[in-house]
């Protein structure tokens, strides 16, 4: 199967959705990540994103930070455990192995972890991109673009896009972990000339750019928030963020981050 073959159809004429990103979980449910319990920022996002009417979630990778399978399993407990009104899409980030995942999440049925890597409504399409490369940067294969690119034209007008690595620099730390091929990846999307908006994690803050009419969102992390803008690796206590996505009957978009103090 490839890897657009699994489609979520909603037939609505506007869409409102999540993304949540980054939860860097561990096997065991008290360990930290640079002093933020992994596991309860997450359980808050998810006690959040349950009392609000949604379409679905989109996960944006970086599951785990032991690599071990046991935290893919606590996120689909966490997830089952937390009873959304609408079931959690995902798509790898660098830490994270294909295999853990599709093993975790096999037991639980679609409307609570769905395989689906397409969202189609009348008005908008949403494709989740696998940027996971041989590195802790990113790379999207030729061939995953290629498909994606095809899927587009014969989609809906409007269209956004998901994956887990910042295509364009920020400026920052984590730019020596960028989206290799990035400017590429962009121009491609562009071209298309259906392709509104690029959302993406990895970089544990808010920003907004642009590549030429291309809007591109990064999302805060569930887990810890990095300084923005900055060359070395600085920590910035801001709590769990996530992102809202609102779609209107046009397809346009709007967005807002949501941020949750941790008690």
């Amino acid at each position: 199967m490839a890897w657009f073959d699994e489609v979520l159809s909603i037939d609505k004429p506007q869409l409102r959705f999540a993304h949540i990103s980054d939860c860097h979980l561990f096997a065991e449910v008290n360990e930290c990540y640079f002093g933020v319990n992994c596991c309860d920022s997450l359980r808050l996002v998810l006690t959040d994103l349950a009392q609000q009417t949604l379409d679905f979630v989109i996960f944006g990778g970086d599951l785990t930070q032991d690599h071990s399978l046991a935290s893919y399993q606590l996120f689909a407990q966490l997830v089952n455990e937390a009873q959304l009104p609408c079931p959690v899409l995902w798509l790898p980030g660098n830490h994270d192995e294909l295999d853990c995942y599709q093993q975790a999440f096999s037991m639980l049925p679609s409307n609570v972890i769905s395989r689906a890597k397409w969202v189609q409504s009348p008005n908008l399409t949403v494709a989740l991109v696998n940027s996971k490369g041989s590195t802790p940067a990113g790379w999207v294969e030729p061939a995953h673009l290629t498909e994606l690119v095809c899927k587009i034209k014969t989609a809906a007008e409007k269209n956004v896009v998901f994956c887990h690595h910042h295509p364009k620099a920020i400026a920052g730390y984590l730019d020596k972990h960028i989206l290799e091929n990035g400017e590429w990846f962009l121009t491609q999307l562009a071209q298309t000339e259906q392709v509104t908006t690029v959302f993406h994690g990895h970089v544990h803050n808010d920003y907004l750019q642009q590549h030429g009419e291309l809007s591109i969102y990064a999302t805060p992390a569930t887990s810890i928030q990095f300084v923005k803008n900055s060359a070395t690796w600085q920590q910035e206590d801001l709590g769990a963020g996530y992102r809202i996505i609102h779609s209107n009957q046009l397809g346009e978009i709007s967005s807002e981050v949501v941020w949750l103090a941790r008690k």
